[in-house]
């Protein structure tokens, strides 16, 4: 079989600042434009979800799901994201987790229990629970062994597992005794791979890598490649298996963001659009120059405090490995001098579409001939930079996404000229 490329975090319709075009059908159309064969199909807490789900999905092998009545090939298993906030260990504990499940009856025995542990799971696709994360992970393993409990976007300051702003430095203080049934985390938009493997608290674990989408255009921003030897072989306990052990031989990398590009990666304050790596942030005592506040505490900051070893020592260490790539409307919007929702960007991404194939197999594996026949000269050499990672990226800091240029400011001028017919 080819390899099969799975998202495994999405959000729905009932999310909060999420999509209202977040319908099952949209999704698995969108997904197949990108070349994502799995995805998460986020959101089961919600009832109105939940019903959506019962109504259109139908169980094609174990634990997997495809359209009713549809050619659309995209398949699902059943996740969700939900939020802990509640104090422990004399903190008060903002940490979001990724939850799956092996089927629908599964997953409606599991809200019931939330209920009736007094958790308002129809405000929001995204619940807030007033539970620690061990409690949940508690009534998860009541309810079937076989639920898999994975920290979201692990670093982020505000919400990860081991973030700056009410994070743990262990699994082990998050979930006591129950750490063993932790077996993998989310890198998040802000880290790779890489900066993990320098964390001895990652050590053994698995890590994976999803889009986190509140849109459909965001799907497989991120993403995990998995091999399996048969059809019959896609199933939830199989993915959950190869997850769980980290098979290097079924799960062959993952998809990332270039972490500079994530929206928490350096130190900063937006406010006054200031940020800094972190040898600066030491330099400025933590607070911002410019109005004195603190400094929001990024992800490549925390990882300096926590790591164990250099990059090169983690070079060393024997991982599943990784692709950093660019979304192609970002390359195509970058190359024209444009933005990315612009008709320009539109067209040149529909066209490389209907000649070439999936984004994905664009990004990946496309011949830059064919690339340079379907669209230009330039956005073929624009895909090339990204595979050999030579671009140029102003790192996010604060909630403020990084800024990817393919081309440095001058060579990008010349080059957008040029297309437009006037150099």
């Amino acid at each position: 079989m080819i390899p099969q490329i799975l998202d495994l975090h999405i959000h729905s319709r009932f999310s909060r600042a999420c999509s209202k075009d977040l319908t099952l059908p949209n999704i698995a159309a969108a997904a197949q434009i990108r070349g994502i064969t799995l995805l998460s199909t986020g959101d089961f807490t919600h009832p109105g979800w939940f019903e959506h789900l019962r109504e259109t999905l139908v169980e094609t092998s174990a634990g997997v799901y495809q359209l009713k009545g549809s050619e659309i090939p995209t398949r699902f298993i059943l996740g969700t994201e939900i939020a802990s906030i509640k104090k422990h260990k004399d903190k008060v504990r903002r940490i979001h987790h990724l939850l799956f499940a092996p089927n629908l009856e599964v997953v409606e025995i599991f809200n019931k229990k939330l209920v009736d542990h007094g958790c308002n799971i129809r405000s929001d696709g995204r619940p807030i629970l007033g539970l620690t994360s061990k409690e949940i992970l508690t009534l998860m393993l009541e309810t079937d062994e076989r639920m898999m409990m994975i920290p979201a976007h692990a670093w982020t300051p505000w919400f990860g597992i081991f973030g700056s702003k009410g994070g743990y430095d262990s699994l082990i203080e998050a979930y006591d005794d129950l750490a063993p049934h932790i077996r993998a985390i989310e890198t998040g938009l802000s880290s790779d791979p890489l900066m993990n493997w320098r964390v001895g608290a990652v050590d053994n674990l698995t890590l994976i890598s999803n889009s986190d989408a509140h849109s459909a255009a965001k799907l497989g921003r991120e993403a995990n490649v998995f091999q399996f030897d048969r059809e019959a072989d896609i199933t939830y306990d199989e993915i959950r298996r190869i997850i769980t052990e980290g098979d290097r031989k079924k799960f062959l990398y993952t998809i990332e963001f270039y972490p500079e590009e994530g929206k928490y990666h350096y130190d900063g304050h937006a406010d006054c659009l200031f940020s800094c790596p972190p040898t600066e942030t030491k330099k400025y005592g933590g607070l911002c120059p410019k109005c004195g506040k603190a400094l929001v505490i990024g992800v490549m900051n925390r990882i300096e405090e926590l790591a164990v070893r250099t990059p090169d020592e983690a070079k060393k260490r024997s991982h599943i490995p990784y692709k950093n790539l660019v979304p192609l409307p970002e390359i195509i919007a970058d190359t024209l001098g444009v933005g990315v929702a612009s008709k320009a960007v539109q067209q040149c991404y529909q066209r490389l579409i209907k000649n070439i194939g999936n984004e994905f197999s664009i990004l990946l594996d496309a011949d830059l001939v064919n690339i340079e026949a379907a669209s230009s000269p330039d956005i073929a050499r624009a895909v090339d930079r990204v595979r050999r990672g030579d671009i140029y990226i102003k790192p996010g800091y604060d909630g403020i996404f990084g800024t990817v240029k393919v081309f440095a400011e001058d060579e990008g001028k010349k080059v957008q000229q040029q297309m437009l017919g006037l150099g």
